[in-house]
């Protein structure tokens, strides 16, 4: 059973036998670290970790859910953003969890400008089964939807965050599609949990940074190269991030110049993450990013954006083809990963109900969530005349 510490000075938190004669992160002393807990093996999955039995519904997921997340979510039924939801309450002076920057604004905008499309019934034709499946930079995936790439939340001791990682990854690919990885203050060059989860899994996942220094990302970016990740990627708009930045690790803005730069040393397909503005996607194209993922961070990192249904047409637009294009903010059915690829998108993410399901019921729970995205969006494309993804398109809506 491996041991988890935390320092006290700074919140990371590493895991072995005895804490690090310094913390990696802000150097504090070894008297500095605390013991959190005797974690799991590591290659236990997250559900049998906790003493539970795989989760046999969804409904199961959200109620273990529910009862784990109490001082960040409350797993409503319906996930808006709402104002006096637990989630945006809690942020006020603490960290954020699972609610909006600010007001919370751009959360529920990207809720909101989703529920103004409405789908165009179109039912007179023959008959067909839908093919959900899609190519996503080499790998094929038995739906257009992958996990987002969350991170961190071992820092709300909801979760060891090595499990956390290696549910979600493992849950995706169990669905038949795969998951994204994230960064965190928590991850450091030398101790990086999602790094662990994708490498263990094959390397069958996409790796995103924070905007670290360009030497760091490069050291970040090899590794997940070697892992044998379809893709890397940073996520630009973690520039705002002040956790990063309490914990030493600063983050930046990054130029053209440097985005080519990681681009060129990556040598596998790079994604852009956390793009809203049309003039933003074309200087990723020039840079030589192979995907844009249009994306306000769930509304997280700056308050009163669009939503990412309101500006994903136009970079659609703007692109015309170009770039693969992503897009996440709002996604809770089948329906909504439906408006979202009418709109522009390829393929879609999904991340608040990503970490419910892994927090519910780990890979199994993940499993249930994907298999009910996919199993919604089948239904859709039959009821609005689509028989492949490819046949998705503004038609669909009204």
């Amino acid at each position: 059973m491996k041991k988890k510490w935390r320092c006290t000075v700074c919140q990371y938190e590493p895991e072995g036998d005895e804490p690090p004669e310094r913390c990696p992160v802000c150097a504090a002393p070894r008297e500095k670290f605390d013991l959190v807990s005797e974690g799991p093996p590591a290659n236990e999955p997250l559900a049998e970790s906790q003493g539970e039995e795989a989760p046999r519904t969804l409904e199961e997921v959200r109620d273990r859910a529910r009862d784990k997340m109490q001082s960040i979510c409350a797993v409503y039924p319906q996930c808006d953003g709402t104002f006096d939801h637990l989630c945006n309450r809690e942020a006020y002076g603490n960290r954020i969890g699972l609610g909006g920057a600010g007001t919370g604004a751009s959360f529920a905008a990207n809720v909101s400008s989703l529920a103004r499309h409405r789908l165009r019934t179109r039912l007179v034709g023959p008959h067909f089964e839908p093919d959900t499946s899609i190519e996503f930079l080499g790998e094929r995936l038995s739906l257009p939807v992958m996990g987002s790439s969350t991170a961190g939340f071992g820092g709300f001791d909801l979760t060891d965050d090595q499990a956390f990682n290696r549910g979600a990854v493992q849950g995706c690919l169990d669905a038949g599609t795969i998951c994204w990885r994230g960064d965190t203050e928590l991850y450091t060059l030398e101790s990086h949990a999602a790094l662990d989860a994708l490498e263990a899994g094959g390397g069958r996942g996409v790796a995103i940074f924070k905007p670290r220094a360009q030497d760091d990302l490069k050291r970040l970016i090899a590794r997940a190269v070697e892992a044998g990740c379809p893709a890397v990627g940073v996520d630009l708009d973690g520039c705002g991030s002040t956790n990063m930045a309490r914990a030493g690790q600063p983050v930046y803005r990054k130029s053209v110049a440097e985005l080519r730069e990681l681009v060129d040393h990556a040598s596998i397909p790079f994604v852009a993450k956390g793009i809203m503005d049309a003039d933003d996607a074309d200087l990723c194209a020039e840079a030589g990013v192979k995907v844009v993922a249009v994306s306000n961070h769930g509304g997280r990192v700056l308050d009163h954006t669009p939503g990412v249904a309101e500006v994903l047409p136009a970079i659609a637009q703007r692109l015309g083809g170009r770039l693969t294009i992503t897009a996440d903010g709002g996604v809770r059915t089948g329906y909504d990963v439906l408006k979202m690829l009418a709109l522009g998108a390829h393929a879609v993410l999904i991340g608040r109900d990503l970490i419910r399901a892994v927090l519910g019921g780990g890979a199994p729970g993940v499993k249930l969530q994907m298999d009910r995205l996919r199993t919604v969006l089948a239904r859709a494309m039959v009821m609005t005349s689509c028989p492949t993804i490819k046949d998705i398109d503004t038609s669909v809506l009204c």
